[in-house]
Protein backbone atom coordinates (compact mmCIF):
# COMPACT_ATOMS: atom_id res chain seq x y z
CA UNK A 1 0.00 0.00 0.00
CA UNK A 2 1.36 3.17 -0.66
CA UNK A 3 1.55 6.27 1.82
CA UNK A 4 -0.38 9.21 1.77
CA UNK A 5 2.55 11.22 0.46
CA UNK A 6 3.19 9.21 -2.21
CA UNK A 7 -0.45 9.26 -3.42
CA UNK A 8 -0.77 13.29 -3.40
CA UNK A 9 1.13 16.23 -4.21
CA UNK A 10 1.46 18.14 -1.08
CA UNK A 11 1.58 21.75 -0.92
CA UNK A 12 4.59 23.36 0.82
CA UNK A 13 4.61 25.83 3.57
CA UNK A 14 6.66 28.69 2.86
CA UNK A 15 7.07 32.21 3.45
CA UNK A 16 5.03 33.19 0.36
CA UNK A 17 2.24 31.31 1.96
CA UNK A 18 2.77 33.10 4.91
CA UNK A 19 2.71 36.64 3.51
CA UNK A 20 -0.22 35.75 1.69
CA UNK A 21 -1.80 34.52 4.01
CA UNK A 22 -1.75 37.54 6.07
CA UNK A 23 -2.59 38.94 3.46
CA UNK A 24 -5.78 37.21 3.22
CA UNK A 25 -6.65 36.86 6.85
CA UNK A 26 -6.33 40.22 7.73
CA UNK A 27 -9.18 42.43 5.54
CA UNK A 28 -11.25 39.47 6.35
CA UNK A 29 -11.12 39.60 9.72
CA UNK A 30 -10.77 36.11 10.43
CA UNK A 31 -10.05 35.03 13.83
CA UNK A 32 -10.39 31.59 15.88
CA UNK A 33 -10.97 28.34 14.00
CA UNK A 34 -11.11 29.97 10.76
CA UNK A 35 -7.56 30.63 10.60
CA UNK A 36 -7.06 27.68 9.07
CA UNK A 37 -9.37 28.03 6.33
CA UNK A 38 -7.82 31.68 5.48
CA UNK A 39 -4.03 29.01 5.81
CA UNK A 40 -5.55 27.35 3.34
CA UNK A 41 -6.73 29.28 0.93
CA UNK A 42 -3.34 30.70 1.22
CA UNK A 43 -1.31 28.30 0.56
CA UNK A 44 -3.74 27.30 -2.33
CA UNK A 45 -3.37 30.91 -3.98
CA UNK A 46 0.45 30.60 -3.76
CA UNK A 47 0.46 27.35 -5.60
CA UNK A 48 -2.20 27.84 -8.45
CA UNK A 49 -4.74 25.50 -6.77
CA UNK A 50 -8.32 27.37 -7.64
CA UNK A 51 -10.75 24.45 -6.37
CA UNK A 52 -11.09 23.16 -3.35
CA UNK A 53 -13.51 19.85 -2.46
CA UNK A 54 -14.89 20.29 1.01
CA UNK A 55 -17.85 19.23 2.72
CA UNK A 56 -17.75 22.36 4.30
CA UNK A 57 -17.87 25.13 0.89
CA UNK A 58 -19.94 27.96 3.20
CA UNK A 59 -16.42 28.21 5.33
CA UNK A 60 -14.83 29.42 2.17
CA UNK A 61 -17.67 31.94 0.57
CA UNK A 62 -15.87 34.82 1.98
CA UNK A 63 -12.69 33.77 -0.47
CA UNK A 64 -13.81 35.05 -3.96
CA UNK A 65 -10.19 34.17 -5.12
CA UNK A 66 -10.97 30.22 -4.86
CA UNK A 67 -14.01 28.05 -5.41
CA UNK A 68 -14.92 25.58 -2.69
CA UNK A 69 -17.37 22.82 -3.44
CA UNK A 70 -19.62 20.22 -1.34
CA UNK A 71 -18.93 16.84 -2.51
CA UNK A 72 -22.81 16.66 -3.08
CA UNK A 73 -22.57 19.14 -6.15
CA UNK A 74 -19.79 17.65 -7.66
CA UNK A 75 -21.34 15.53 -10.86
CA UNK A 76 -20.66 11.77 -10.94
CA UNK A 77 -18.80 10.44 -13.90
Amino acid sequence: MKLFEERFDLLADSIKVHREWLRVAVPYEVSGAKVHDARLVATMLVHGVAHVLTFNDADFARYPEIQAMHPARVAAG
